[in-house]
Order: C-alpha cells, then sequence, then structure tokens
C-alpha cells in the first residue's frame, strides 16, 4: 500500500495532466475548480487518469455526486438534512465540517481539493486489500 505521501504525489501528476496546471499549484488544499480551474467536463478525464494511475474502478456518481439537484435534496439553492445525509454518504471521505454550516449548492464543487482525491483514492485503495 502506497504512503499518503505517495498517493499525494501521484494525485498531484495526475492533475497537472489532466488539467495542465503547474505542479506547484496543486497543493493539498487547492481546489479543483476554483483553484484549478477544472470544468466539469474534466470530472471523466480525472476519474479516468485516477483509475489507471492507481489501477482502482471508480463507479460513476461515487467520486463526483450526480443527481444533486433533485428537490428531495435542494430548496433555495441550499441542501436539505436529506440533501446533507446524502452527501455525506457519498463522500465519506470528505470534511463536510465548513459546508454544513451554509450548504449552498454552488458551493459544493468547493469540497473538492487536491487532499479530498487523495482521501478518497487512499480510501478506494485501503478497500481493495
Amino acid at each position: 500500500m502506497p504512503t499518503h505521501d505517495e498517493i499525494y504525489q501521484k494525485v498531484q501528476s495526475t492533475l497537472v495532466d489532466a488539467l495542465g496546471v503547474d505542479e506547484e499549484d496543486v497543493t493539498r488544499d487547492a481546489t479543483l475548480f476554483a483553484d484549478l480551474g477544472a470544468e466539469s467536463i474534466d470530472l471523466l478525464d480525472i476519474v479516468f487518469r485516477l483509475e489507471r494511475n492507481f489501477g482502482i474502478k471508480i463507479p460513476r456518481g461515487e467520486l463526483f455526486p450526480e443527481n444533486i439537484s433533485d428537490p428531495d435534496f435542494t430548496e433555495n439553492g441550499k441542501l436539505t438534512t436529506k440533501g446533507l445525509g446524502e452527501i455525506k454518504q457519498r463522500m465519506p471521505f470528505a470534511d463536510l465540517s465548513e459546508f454544513e454550516a451554509d450548504p449552498q449548492v454552488d458551493k459544493l464543487m468547493n469540497l473538492y481539493t487536491v487532499e479530498t482525491l487523495v482521501q478518497y483514492v487512499s480510501n478506494k485503495l485501503d478497500g481493495a486489500k
């Protein structure tokens, strides 16, 4: 099993390749969208590259939640209690403490930091033993 730092370095190089950003910009707390300029079209490429680089399978919608626009999950641009529960279930690897205080749907993608991806991959590799 690779160390946390080894996983981080591989995630970092994956993002450099996928997004065409400089390695020094891909810090642990950099967000994929606001800091690294990722767009939704890039997500499939990132998933594909992570699968290939780590030898893992990432089911569709597992890493990047889909169908968040479900009326049970959102109300007035914010996640409902049910929506937050859904996100917690789908993203057990993410730190949601700050987001929970103000769960605006348009801030959801800010949860995706480089470290979030490292934690996700680490969990996947751990479960694959």
